[in-house]
């Protein structure tokens, strides 16, 4: 017997950002921004699905400050901005297993390089403009995850409703049951970061993606340690590729110097890889012990850890960003420069763009149609002169593996910027990530070591450090849509490589006596990296929001 659900109450604003990083926060800003100079009352909400602004939040990161300057060209001069660690040695490394080579610097194209950026937790950038924003007047409700997008009969993105929390793990309302509420507005802006649940329903069903190429993603996954002062080189900043991953593996890494004696070290995995057997986890285990990591990190503390999926398209990968009502914005739209391993300018950058369409629709009394500029000008403007130049880099490493596809990617890069051309022209991606996945007979099991417990940990002991949590009398939030699927194909011909691929062990196969193999989602370890909604190789596995305020808790990441 189906339970009729009361009728959700609802909210009216003029625009409703789902998401508090920096394109959903940057949006919010240049709304209230242009507004108070053309002497409009804009009303603005930001929705946050993390506890706290911030707390879902994962990156590197070394920012390129463009996007800021442009959003809050006085920043410098507040006292509280958190840029406080300038980058003061770049270092290029390509890493055999016991040894490193250094890349020269001037062999790097100079949107390579780092001088001029900021080493700095994102999730604190993030705190600091959500103040700047509420200054503003932006209403932000963290803990309140979107879960829905709210459509009106002629087919136009209306709103979205937040989750009903309270629902058992059987489906039905429990007793603190409560409705969702409905966040009605002229324009709905997705600022959700990659693989955003809403962002893929949107893109599905306007076909936003057609005439592009497929999405590509990698999985970085981060920690912070608190190292010796004597190991400590506040502004160094260090990239480098090769070792633990195999030339037709796609990746790299990251060692970041800030203050306090901390080291963010991280490591992305391309998800493109062919490999079931290949554990993005593992193989930044292994990283941290090559000698030129190691020395670092020996004797120190790991404090934080988080793993996050990112956008690699690129250039040829957007897809169209606007569609009846509504706009993508930041990684949501899919703007990463992958060479660089950034993104929060062209995210930021992305936010004032579509904020500006925004307030010249509402202006001209406009609700609910398509934010025409904002799509006819990103690709002349500073996120599409960033990524026009990178366009060939992944799918030449993709295509002739990290040696010579790197060697290309920067030749190619080079031409771009001396002459603004390219030999390649605009290279295609191809297959989808989880369409790489090739089966597990064509390959062997790796052995990984087992974790030191020092240097090396497991994946629960870094789910704990993560501080995630979920309810967990909730339903699962990882719907598997077909078990049978799931294991004539996931199991019998990939070898299961969900319980690999996923950085936080929630995905196991637990071989029970008389039964045979089962399937166990452990939910509450998700640390929301979107991983799974991406490399299953039969996309059978669709993430969606938890109950608002579940996931990992990062205080600076």
């Amino acid at each position: 017997m189906t339970t009729e659900l009361p009728e959700r109450e609802s909210m009216e604003f003029d625009v409703v950002i789902v998401g508090a990083g920096p394109a959903g926060l940057a949006a919010a800003i240049r709304i209230k921004q242009q507004a108070s100079v053309s002497g409009q009352d804009i009303s603005v909400l930001v929705l946050e699905k993390g506890s706290e602004v911030g707390a879902h939040i994962l990156s590197g990161a070394v920012v390129d400050v463009g996007g800021i300057s442009a959003l809050l060209p006085d920043w410098r001069d507040d006292p509280d901005n958190p840029f406080k660690t300038p980058v003061t040695d770049d270092r290029f490394l390509f890493l055999f297993k016991s040894f490193g080579i250094r890349l020269p610097n001037f062999l790097m194209p100079p949107l390579m390089s780092n001088h001029g950026a900021y080493a700095v937790s994102l999730g604190n950038v993030c705190r600091w403009l959500a103040q700047k924003a509420e200054a503003l007047g932006v209403e932000i409700y963290p803990g309140f995850a979107a879960a829905e997008v709210l459509y009106d009969e002629s087919g136009r993105v209306i709103g979205v409703a937040t989750g009903d929390m309270g629902i058992k793990k059987d489906g039905t309302p429990g007793p603190n049951y409560q409705r969702g509420m409905a966040l009605l507005a002229k324009y709905t802006l997705f600022a959700e970061g990659a693989r955003g649940s809403l962002t893929k329903k949107v893109i599905e069903r306007y076909r936003l993606d057609e005439g592009r190429e497929p999405q590509k993603f990698g999985l970085g996954i981060k920690e912070l340690w608190e190292v010796a002062p004597d190991k400590a080189k506040p502004g160094l900043v260090q990239h480098s590729f090769g070792w633990p991953l195999g030339s037709n593996t796609g990746g790299g890494s990251f060692l970041y110097h800030l203050d306090n004696n901390q080291v963010a070290v991280g490591f992305v995995v391309h998800l493109n890889y062919e490999n079931p057997y290949l554990s993005p986890f593992e193989e930044f285990q292994r990283f941290k012990t090559h000698p030129l990591i190691r020395d670092t990190l020996e004797g120190g503390k790991r404090i934080a850890y988080g793993a996050r999926a990112l956008t690699e398209g690129g250039w040829q990968s957007v897809p169209k960003l606007v569609f009846p009502g509504g706009a993508l914005i930041g990684c949501s739209a899919g703007f990463m420069n992958v060479p660089r391993i950034k993104g929060s300018h062209n995210a930021v950058h992305s936010g004032i763009l579509a904020a500006d369409a925004v307030v010249e629709a509402v202006a001209a009394g406009r609700s609910g149609d398509e934010l025409a500029s904002y799509e006819a000008g990103w690709r002349t403007s500073a996120i599409g002169k960033d990524l026009r130049r990178v366009r060939n880099v992944k799918p030449l490493w993709s295509r002739f593996g990290t040696l010579l596809g790197i060697g290309l990617g920067g030749l190619d890069m080079w031409l771009e910027t001396l002459f603004g051309v390219s030999l390649f022209g605009t290279l295609r991606h191809g297959k989808t990530d989880a369409d790489c996945l090739k089966p597990a007979e064509r390959f062997k099991p790796i052995a990984y070591p087992k974790p030191d417990g020092k240097l090396t940990f497991d994946r629960l002991s870094s789910v704990f450090l993560s501080g995630t949590a979920h309810e967990e009398n909730q339903p699962v939030h990882l719907k598997l849509l077909d078990p049978d699927l799931q294991k004539v194909s996931e199991l019998d011909v990939f070898a299961g490589p969900s319980a690999r691929y996923c950085p936080a062990g929630v995905y196991e196969w637990i071989n029970e006596p008389n039964i045979g193999p089962r399937y166990v989602i452990n939910a509450t370890n998700c640390v929301h990296c979107k991983t799974c909604d991406i490399k299953d190789p039969n996309q059978n596995i669709d993430w969606a929001v938890p109950e608002g305020a579940g996931g990992p808790n990062y205080p600076n990441m």
